[in-house]
């Protein structure tokens, strides 16, 4: 078990704007919105390649089989 949902769970609304309002500070409004499209274009890569794995693995455990 992973203390990251124990940390995530425990944010409260006072916490979160403090750490929009320090993302605003550290890089600008303009920067922002270009990070969040890079992290979601990595995080949407990630679940493709995760399912073109599984895929993989599956195709492989069936040509074991025959």
């Amino acid at each position: 078990m992973t203390n990251i949902p124990l940390f995530i769970g425990k944010l409260g609304a006072p916490e979160i704007i403090l750490i929009i309002v320090a993302l605003l500070i550290l890089f600008g409004g303009k920067k922002i919105p270009e990070l969040m499209k890079g992290l979601g274009s990595g995080i949407k890569e990630f679940k493709n390649a995760s399912k073109e794995e599984t895929k993989n693995d599956s195709t492989e455990i069936e040509k074991k089989e025959e």
